[in-house]
């Protein structure tokens, strides 16, 4: 007779219930812990995960935990390099001896990290998020990430650790490359975009880290954030609060972080009161990892791991990842927490279909769980090598093309490459590479995928060039400076990697002073995970160009750029600084955040947010609005035309940005609200339509409520947050408005 919680005709929080009823204190709270396996290691210096040599060596082991079921599989692809399919056949394995080993036959849940693709041995690795950033194109983000998560589906992973939504406020955070910019709005828009891409596949998306994580004093990651309630809600929180309701996320990573000395994994204001009982989350919140183990270590707020357990429970965490350890050691956990945080692990697993009797793990494309054909599981397939390329085409930024060196002669042209970051495969990849993040622990494992660098990239691109060694002997020198990432500190870039100015790493800066000395013109190509300082070469400089960590395809999309055959298209996610020592302010400071008499450090960008140029040019008509004025309730539609005046197809990035002259509390002077790509041919035009809501003039007040006021506002139509090409004036009329969770976040725009 088939049980009430077997029943794929009742909802899913029906069935979970009915389980949740008939399991033990011991079987509920083995579905809140995870196991990792092969994660053991001897020291510090081969981790993945703060304190993974400490903390998983020993955390309670598989067959201890098996006869009362197991909640999560912790990376099982994304730990020790596999074949495709061997590591599908290990999987189905393991998940066969899971059921096996429990009264109900629940098989766990999968999780995988999957910020550059899917973080597996052989499988396509996309560019970093702040790339996705730069294609302001959310679209193919999407793209991407259903591709990503269909890739991970196939082999038997239910949930990626990704997107970071966390907002950049000092670059010199060795996360700013996981991150997707410096903008709520185009962190939200992008963030989403990927969210649905990965929620379409059937992967539940997890968004990190919430909240306030990059805020962090000093640019330190683990480090406290400096924030008030005001910074949190209308910079931090909105990207969160715009995934889940448009993207549909099903999972939320609590952060490592404390704001006002509360720990993320402790902050029941967050977990329970904001994302529970106000946004009316219903999926999971999972620990980062071993985050509840740091309340008691790092944090101190509790004074045993078992403590640490009851406390984020409490706060709503549901899951301790990445391995069982805090919970195992909690005594008389109250039974309605455990119950709680049960029934949501549960009823997510039953959306998945994994209390289904006839569920059976997969090995591949087939679906079947013997005999699994290495030819069945390409993680790497043509298509999403092809998706790789265009994500990564569309990323390049060409921030300076002063001296019209660009695009670079055909044939003849004398080119030398100076730096040995054109020769590395390493400049391409991010932290969370499947090559940086676990094959620098395998130094004679191939990178799984063919990675190009840019040298062997500009080689095939510029057949009729001829490549010399000393750029005095050359016709044009291609300087290329940039990152190594790795984790805790084992690279200039990447989790823990952070840094105490924006200076080149690795003495580069002397590299480009010595290139610059010999007077043969220079083009400076940057490759990195987070923008570095720039102004010292600015007048130096032929030309300047700028990836993000651009992945395996990020060699063919970097020189494709620079000869031309790709029109760059990418804008800055984040401010490209003038000098490394006065940090610039992100874009959206208020006016005292901005350059001022009252001091001497100037905080102005060199290349600002948005900032990015083409090999053709455009001209913007003056924009046509519906009625200056709107109540606070309403919407006004702006229509423009923008033309292609040269004589190459290229694409424009119009972007639309609010001033909001007069506040009750200090206001950025310019913030986005709405940005679209706008491909043209040579001597082609488009209509632009952008629907601005009132909602989106919003802001936190002193009082804490979100309101949106009556008054005058700006609408600025720009190239980028400095470059303003029109100006809109509106009014607001009405009452105030108080808004909330229910608000329109996003100006739709069309181009026709």
């Amino acid at each position: 007779m088939v049980k009430p919680w077997q029943d794929t005709t009742l909802p899913a929080k029906v069935r979970a219930a009915d389980l949740l009823a008939r399991m033990t204190t011991e079987e509920k709270t083995a579905q809140l812990s995870s196991v990792w396996l092969g994660a053991d290691i001897d020291t510090d210096s081969a981790a993945v995960a703060p304190g993974q040599h400490a903390y998983v060596a020993e955390s309670a082991v598989l067959d201890a935990l098996l006869p009362h079921g197991l909640g999560h599989l912790t990376r099982p692809f994304g730990t020790v390099p596999l074949e495709p399919a061997a590591g599908a056949a290990r999987l189905a394995d393991l998940q066969h001896r899971i059921r096996s080993a429990n009264r109900f036959a629940l098989p766990a849940l999968a999780h995988e990290e999957c910020l550059t693709g899917f973080a597996a041995w052989q499988a396509t690795i996309f560019p970093t998020p702040l790339a996705w950033g730069a294609t302001f194109d959310p679209a193919l983000i999407t793209e991407m990430a259903q591709a990503i998560g269909t890739s991970m589906r196939t082999v038997g992973i239910h949930q990626g650790l990704a997107p970071v939504l966390d907002v950049v406020r000092d670059p010199r955070w060795g996360r700013t490359e996981e991150s997707i910019g410096e903008d709520p709005y185009l962190v939200g828009t992008i963030g989403s975009a990927y969210v649905r891409g990965l929620e379409a596949a059937g992967i539940v998306a997890t968004l990190k880290h919430f909240a306030g994580y990059s805020a962090s004093r000093g640019a330190r990651n683990h480090a406290p954030a400096s924030i008030g309630p005001r910074e949190l809600a209308d910079i931090f929180l909105p990207p969160f609060e715009m995934a889940l309701r448009e993207g549909g996320a099903r999972s939320v990573m609590a952060s490592y972080n404390d704001i006002d000395g509360l720990p993320g994994h402790a902050h029941t204001g967050l977990l329970t009161h904001l994302l529970r009982d106000t946004w009316q989350f219903t999926g999971t919140v999972v620990a980062d990892y071993f985050g509840i183990a740091f309340l008691e270590s790092a944090h101190q707020v509790a004074a045993t791991e078992g403590d640490a357990a009851r406390i984020a429970l409490a706060a709503g965490v549901d899951v301790e990842l990445p391995a069982a350890r805090c919970l195992p050691a909690a005594d008389h956990l109250p039974q309605d927490l455990i119950d709680r945080a049960t029934l949501r692990v549960l009823t997510q697993k039953c959306e998945l279909g994994l209390l289904d009797q006839d569920w059976e793990p997969v090995t591949g494309a087939t679906g079947s769980t013997q005999n699994a054909d290495d030819a069945l599981i390409d993680l790497n397939p043509p298509q999403m090598r092809e998706l790789a390329r265009t994500v990564a085409q569309e990323s390049v930024v060409l921030l300076a093309n002063d001296a019209g060196l660009l695009p670079l002669a055909a044939d003849g042209l004398r080119i030398a490459l100076a730096g040995p970051l054109a020769h590395e495969q390493a400049a391409m990849l991010g932290c969370y590479t499947f090559p940086r993040h676990v094959g620098v622990n395998h130094p004679d494992l191939p990178a799984g995928v063919d990675v190009p660098t840019l040298a062997q990239a500009l080689r095939a691109e510029l057949p009729g060039a001829l490549f010399v060694d000393d750029p005095a002997q050359a016709d044009i020198c291609l300087a290329v400076v940039g990152d190594r990432s790795g984790l805790f500190g084992r690279g200039s870039s990447g989790e823990g990697c952070d840094t105490e100015d924006l200076d080149l790493p690795y003495g580069q800066g002397a590299l480009l002073d010595e290139v610059f000395d010999t007077g043969t013109p220079a083009v400076v190509v940057v490759l990195s995970g987070r923008p570095y300082a720039l102004g010292r070469w600015a007048d130096r400089a032929a030309a300047v160009v700028q990836a993000f960590f651009p992945g395996q395809e990020g060699g063919s999309a970097v020189a494709g750029v620079l000869s031309g055959r790709i029109e760059p298209s990418g804008r800055l996610p984040v401010g490209v600084p003038r000098g490394p020592g006065g940090q610039p302010a992100p874009y959206l400071a208020p006016p005292l955040g901005r350059r001022g008499d009252p001091s001497n450090v100037d905080p102005t960008a060199l290349y600002p947010f948005g900032h990015g140029l083409s090999y053709t040019t455009f001209a913007w008509d003056a924009p046509q609005c519906d009625t200056p004025e709107l109540p606070t309730d309403g919407e006004i539609t702006l229509r423009l035309t923008v033309r292609n005046t040269g004589e190459r197809p290229g694409t424009e990035v119009v972007q639309l940005y609010l001033h909001d002259p007069v506040g009750t509390v200090a206001r950025p002077e310019v913030r986005l609200v709405g940005y679209a790509r706008v491909p043209l041919d040579a001597g082609a035009s488009a209509e632009v339509h952008a629907t601005f809501p009132a909602d989106l003039a919003a802001y936190t007040g002193a009082d804490g409520r979100r309101v949106v006021e009556p008054g005058a506002l700006e609408l600025r139509v720009c190239a980028s947050s400095e470059r303003v090409h029109h100006t809109v004036p509106l009014t607001l009329t009405g009452a105030e408005r108080e808004v909330g969770h229910e608000r329109r976040m996003r100006c739709e725009i069309r181009v026709k």
